[in-house]
């Protein structure tokens, strides 16, 4: 049985979805059959990993059409990694949902027919629509990315009473997996201040894992490549590879089995 985790955060400038890429491609690495969903209408996750959004079939049929999730995975050029992409006709997904039977269930049923994969991890708009309800509905678990930065915990406030708001009326399984700091410069007193006020709040929920400012991992999406293909010897990508051994302790600890039966 696969696990579903979404990756959301209502603040744009996250490094959401960075983390949705560079997180599926370590996870991918240790052997794990990963899905990326592109729930984004801006598509960056897609092209980021040099996927066309002019593919026939993508998350916008899944939605609105009822068409099967297995019929639009697409492959990407790491090993274990596969994507639904996003697509033109996304923007204008939210105002399609609006009339629509179910609307906050849609992406979680056509999902029942992807049954190949150990992990899906959805990366969501930044906002708190409809598309993003969608994705928590969904999952079983949230990733919530908050940069080190002024600022940071605008917002999040915001985002977690959503999440509980869904976990009591939509989804009672969801959960926050992980608060991951993002942008860390550890050279910056703000940064280090701003990660210290973040982990006082939620200090079982901020990651052991931060996240470096890296030009490195700004530069990937360019070349349609993830940190870890694009530089893997990079301190981003180190940083995701340690967060992808610490998700899987995570679920581990959740789930009551060893990190290595996690996806089976």
């Amino acid at each position: 049985m696969s696990v579903r985790i979404a990756v959301g955060n209502q603040k744009g400038g996250t490094a959401k979805t960075s983390t949705a890429i560079s997180l599926a491609s370590a996870l991918a690495r240790t052997g794990r059959r990963v899905v990326l969903i592109d729930l984004d209408p801006q598509g960056n996750a897609t092209s980021a990993l040099g996927v066309s959004r002019d593919a026939a079939r993508s998350i916008h049929g899944m939605l609105l059409h009822d068409e099967l999730a297995p019929q639009a995975v697409v492959p990407t050029a790491v090993d274990g990694l596969a994507l639904i992409p996003s697509s033109g006709e996304m923007a204008s997904a939210e105002i399609e949902l609006v009339p629509t039977m179910a609307r906050e269930f849609r992406l979680r049923a056509s999902l029942a027919s992807l049954q190949d994969h150990d992990v899906v991890l959805i990366d969501c708009p930044p906002s708190l629509g409809l598309l993003t309800i969608n994705a928590l509905v969904a999952a079983d678990h949230v990733i919530v990315p908050v940069q080190c930065e002024y600022l940071a915990l605008e917002g999040l406030a915001q985002l977690l009473s959503t999440i509980d708001a869904v976990k009591t009326r939509l989804n009672p399984q969801l959960s926050i997996l992980a608060i991951l700091l993002t942008m860390e410069d550890k050279r910056n007193r703000l940064s280090q201040q701003v990660a210290d006020e973040v982990t006082r709040h939620f200090p079982e929920l901020v990651a052991r894992t931060r996240i470096p400012r890296s030009v490195r991992l700004a530069e990937a999406p360019s070349h349609g490549q993830p940190i870890d293909v694009y530089d893997p010897s990079s301190r981003a990508a180190t940083a995701y590879a340690d967060f992808a051994r610490e998700i899987e302790d995570r679920l581990a600890r959740r789930t009551g089995v060893n990190a290595a039966e996690v996806a089976s």
